[in-house]
């Protein structure tokens, strides 16, 4: 995913700033994936986390955290992500089961859906992220051997430049549907390059096409600092998630998608617990309360 603040610029890889949280992504798939009521199943997460010196000493079983599921950072936090994962996952199914054979990862990160998801045969999937994240993944799969199940171009870019013309060159069509998803990316971005993104999706695409990402609906980030979530984030592995998240007022990217011809649906991550019986449910001071999981589809003329 995209740094956005300038002491992050020249990170390049996932061993620091951004680029680290697609590591607590990863770690969080690994936690899941090895759950016994598992809500996605991810084989190459863990190896992520295994060959960055960063997270060496993270846990990628839940019972490798003495807690356990009282944890707030791998026990909540990390269901979080795998459920966030799980709901974006039936997503892009049901999407190229409809008519979308392009998919676009918007800051891919660690996602490795190309590999682990039973997607049509002719689809093609692009991974934009800045070109160290890129490699360090590359890196990983090729010493596992792992193969796409699909063809897989990786594009990269950051989405700060000029990513359009370098997704257009490796073959995207917009004329053809094509599914988008943004997971974890958009608090990151200035408002004004989010609302540049969601304008630059909505003018690369065709009818049919479809799109998913996560908002933040806080007014005030501050005022969940002391959640646990966050503080354990900090303490544990620390990563201050506040201090990465952009602090401008948020765009209403949902709105404007449904202004634009969209159809919209927006929901909390607590309708999906509910909806799979698994994952975090509503909590005292709790920074998964202003999160929203917005799916989009572009309707057909």
């Amino acid at each position: 995913m995209a740094g956005t603040t300038p002491q992050h610029t020249d990170v390049e890889g996932v061993d620091g700033g951004v680029g680290l949280t697609a590591l607590l992504v990863a770690a969080a798939r690994a936690i899941e994936t090895h759950r016994h009521d598992s809500l996605a199943q991810d084989a190459y997460a863990e190896h992520f986390v295994r060959a960055a010196p960063a997270c060496a000493d993270w846990p990628v079983r839940i019972e490798q955290v003495p807690d356990g599921d009282n944890n707030p950072l791998w026990g909540r936090f990390a269901r979080y992500f795998g459920l966030r994962t799980r709901a974006l996952d039936d997503f892009l199914l049901r999407s190229v089961g409809a008519s979308a054979r392009q998919v676009v990862l918007l800051g891919a990160g660690l996602d490795t859906r190309a590999f682990r998801l039973d997607l049509p045969s002719d689809c093609v999937v692009f991974e934009i992220d800045r070109a160290g994240v890129l490699a360090f993944k590359q890196r990983v799969l090729t010493n596992l051997s792992a193969a796409a199940k699909v063809k897989r171009v990786p594009v990269p870019v950051d989405l700060r430049e000029g990513w359009v013309s370098a997704l257009t060159t490796v073959g995207f069509d917009p004329a053809a549907p094509s599914v988008w998803l943004a997971e974890g990316l958009l608090f990151y971005l200035p408002g004004p390059a989010e609302t540049y993104l969601i304008d630059t999706v909505d003018r690369l695409t065709t009818g049919g096409s479809a799109l998913a990402f996560e908002a933040k609906l806080e007014k005030d980030l501050q005022a969940y600092r002391d959640s646990p979530i966050y503080t354990a984030t900090r303490e544990q592995i620390g990563i201050d998630l506040l201090h990465l998240f952009d602090k401008g007022p948020r765009p209403d990217s949902a709105g404007d998608l449904t202004a634009k011809g969209w159809s919209t649906s927006m929901h909390t991550p607590f309708d999906f617990t509910r909806r799979y019986q698994r994952g975090p449910l509503p909590e005292p001071n709790d920074a998964l309360e202003g999160n929203r999981w917005v799916f989009a589809h572009k309707p057909s003329p």
